[in-house]
């Protein structure tokens, strides 16, 4: 019986791997665990490096996508390939120290938990980075209802019984942290370490954040739609009253009313309403509509592990 899977999705990261494995199983020396390892299609030379370690290391599975797919798409193919009674999900930059995993189980052995999330009280990201995440956050307490002194972390342990409720999920923009929120609100957090960055440098950028944002605000809530509804109505009632005024200034004082200055922000107001409504519409209908084509999460080329061989793999 495997005790610990750890699985880490791995992109352009050929510099931290084999550090990576080595401080995994000296942390976890004792345990029965296995370390999946994803290359989310990498630029670099991350996969011979994978396939380097998996025939020097029998608890290394090693799992090739076929074109870059997003770290919660590869995370879930990890999620599928795990057998852990506990499976751990971490970043492969070693930011998130291994040996913080036995705080994380501990803690959720102690307190019966589904999950458990790693919290920093020191961070070493950029601030952008920092201000995307505290965001994020906010985003996630009004429409998943996240608690709110819960850090959605990247580095977490959740239960097997939660992981099999998890891969369930088909559709094509899966999002790990809201899937976990929908199953269970038996979650806890420990402090963690948060180091810097091993070696090279982040491939999350602004525009995987604002990616991050758009799948939380529209993956499992209509929140969003009925916010922008909102806003619709405000609007509305504000121009009824403004119409309201005219129309009574216009009568009272016999005399035209000037202010094409005032008409013309009404108009850019309005219209700028209802471009974003119907583009939140949009990302509504474009991700049903991608859905009901089959859009796979991602697609494996090969497995490899130090069990056996590299091999093809079907859809994941």
């Amino acid at each position: 019986m495997v005790e610990l899977s750890v699985v880490v999705p791995a992109y352009n990261s050929e510099a931290c791997l084999a550090e990576l494995n080595r401080q995994v199983a000296d942390a976890l020396r004792g345990r029965s665990y296995e370390l999946i390892l994803v290359d989310d299609r990498s630029t670099d030379n991350s996969w011979d490096v994978i396939k380097r370690l998996c025939g020097q290391d029998t608890s290394l599975t090693g799992i090739r996508l076929r074109k870059n797919a997003g770290q919660d798409n590869a995370i879930l193919c990890g999620l599928r390939k795990a057998r852990g009674e506990f499976v751990v999900i971490m970043d492969d930059d070693l930011q998130h120290s291994p040996y913080d995993i036995h705080r994380l189980h501990e803690h959720c052995l102690t307190y019966d938990l589904d999950a458990c999330y790693a919290r920093f009280s020191i961070h070493k990201h950029a601030w952008w980075k920092r201000a995307g995440s505290w965001l994020n956050g906010k985003l996630a307490e009004a429409v998943i209802a996240k608690p709110k002194n819960l850090y959605l972390s990247p580095f977490k342990i959740v239960r097997k019984e939660v992981v099999a409720e998890v891969i369930k999920y088909t559709g094509a923009f899966p999002y790990v942290d809201g899937l976990i929120l929908n199953i269970t609100h038996a979650l806890g957090q420990v402090e963690a370490v948060h180091n810097a960055r091993y070696r090279g440098k982040s491939n999350f950028g602004l525009a995987k954040s604002v990616l991050v944002f758009m799948r939380v605000a529209t993956g499992f809530s209509v929140w969003p739609l009925r916010f922008s509804a909102g806003v619709g109505m405000v609007c509305s009632v504000c121009g009824f009253m403004l119409a309201l005024f005219y129309l009574l200034q216009y009568t009272l004082r016999d005399r035209r009313v000037e202010g094409w200055a005032t008409l013309v922000i009404l108009q850019l107001i309005i219209g700028g309403v209802l471009l974003f409504s119907i583009g939140l519409v949009g990302e509504y209908l474009g991700r049903l509509y991608l859905n009901s084509n089959g859009k796979p999460q991602a697609t494996i080329k090969e497995v490899c592990s130090g069990e056996r061989p590299c091999s093809p793999e079907e859809e994941a």
